[in-house]
């Protein structure tokens, strides 16, 4: 190894520029550092004040703890090198090396923005880097901090002067191959994505889809298992479960219900005309119950139909089950003090003979059914 080729270009440097160089370089580094810190400190009393918003003040504190001192000092040393009068390539090295010491400490806070953003997106703990995070936080974290890796790689071979066009377009056409070869997986992990990101539903929340309702237990990376109603538990398919009709029944805010009361067609026009006015003062007496309407809906030979609509004013089904019980009970009462019946009405058989004349003798034939209401 040719040593002469390290301390050549630092020959004709003169002791003034190497004091100039020195006091720069120091100089550099006790503002930057001097600057981290009271930043620092200036955002931990603004986040105990309250003041200029608390999440924003926990981030910046955050990104600037990944502050590296590495970094630092070959920054303060890069800019003191930088005022002395190199000879080519030696110049352009230092340019290089600066560009790729601040990239990477550029890296490192975004890295850390990643980290404290997606951790507080999804509600996880900011002060506990080893608390188990869920897979969506992973997911979107591990996505964003690769994409900035490949673009800071990508500036760095620019930076140096490599032309970097045939490099990305290589890596579209194998990219595209990969993702035709395990498109289906991709399709789940993209539908995993959708969820964390969107959020039509979280662990904890009851809906129902494809004729399955139950409690979401788990979003992984490829499927969603959710514990049925009768106990099983039931596994989708992410990308299945986001082409059909997701019901959250946890983000309920009313519920609307209907129903129809039967009763007897032979009830008198005045007294039927009173049963929607009786109906509406029973639901108006319920708790949390909104009144919609009541009316004669049909009216036929097996009975007068009436329709209830009303509105449960929370998400909770022992709230409606309660509410709709109490309504058919005091139904049921204000029907047996009013003298209406929800039976159907009674029938009976009238039996007829009929005589045949086609016969050389008369003979009875056989008798015709007839059915008459009473």
């Amino acid at each position: 190894m040719d040593i002469q080729k390290f301390y050549t270009p630092l020959v004709g440097v003169s002791s003034e520029d190497w004091l100039l160089a020195i006091g720069a370089s120091v100089i550099s580094f006790v503002a930057i550092h001097g600057g981290v810190v009271l930043l620092r400190k200036a955002l931990c009393r603004m986040a105990e004040r309250g003041q200029g918003g608390k999440p924003l003040s926990e981030l910046l504190k955050g990104t600037l703890a990944r502050t590296s001192n590495v970094a630092v000092i070959l920054i303060s040393l890069l800019i003191g090198v930088s005022l002395l009068d190199l000879a080519p390539p030696w110049d352009q090295r230092v340019q290089h090396l600066s560009f790729v010491v601040l990239g990477l400490q550029l890296l490192l806070y975004l890295d850390r923005a990643v980290t404290i953003g997606t951790r507080r997106y999804f509600q996880q703990p900011l002060d506990d880097d080893d608390a188990p995070s869920t897979v969506a936080n992973t997911l979107v974290s591990m996505g964003v901090k690769a994409l900035l890796w490949v673009i800071f790689f990508l500036a760095v071979l620019s930076n140096f002067g490599i032309n970097v066009t045939t490099f990305v377009a290589s890596l579209g056409i194998g990219g595209i191959a990969i993702a035709l070869a395990v498109q289906n997986i991709l399709g789940d992990l993209f539908a995993s994505l959708s969820i964390a990101v969107d959020k039509p539903f979280e662990v904890g929340d009851a809906i129902a889809v494809l004729n399955t309702s139950g409690t979401v237990e788990h979003v992984g990376l490829k499927t969603t298992r959710i514990r049925a109603d009768s106990g099983e538990q039931i596994v989708i398919s992410n990308a299945d479960l986001l082409k059909n009709v997701v019901r959250n029944y946890k983000r309920m805010t009313t519920r609307r219900v209907q129903f129809s009361l039967r009763v007897n067609p032979s009830t008198p026009a005045a007294l039927a005309a009173s049963i929607p006015g009786e109906l509406k003062a029973i639901i108006e007496q319920q708790q949390d119950v909104r009144f919609e309407r009541v009316h004669l809906k049909a009216v036929s030979q097996e009975a007068l139909e009436f329709e209830l609509v009303f509105y449960i004013l929370n998400s909770s089904y022992a709230s409606y089950m309660d509410a709709q019980q109490a309504i058919l009970l005091a139904a049921m009462e204000k029907f047996d003090q009013l003298g209406v019946t929800i039976n159907n009405p009674a029938q009976h058989l009238v039996l007829e003979r009929q005589l045949r004349t086609d016969a050389p003798a008369l003979r009875p034939g056989p008798p015709a059914l007839k059915v008459q209401p009473r």
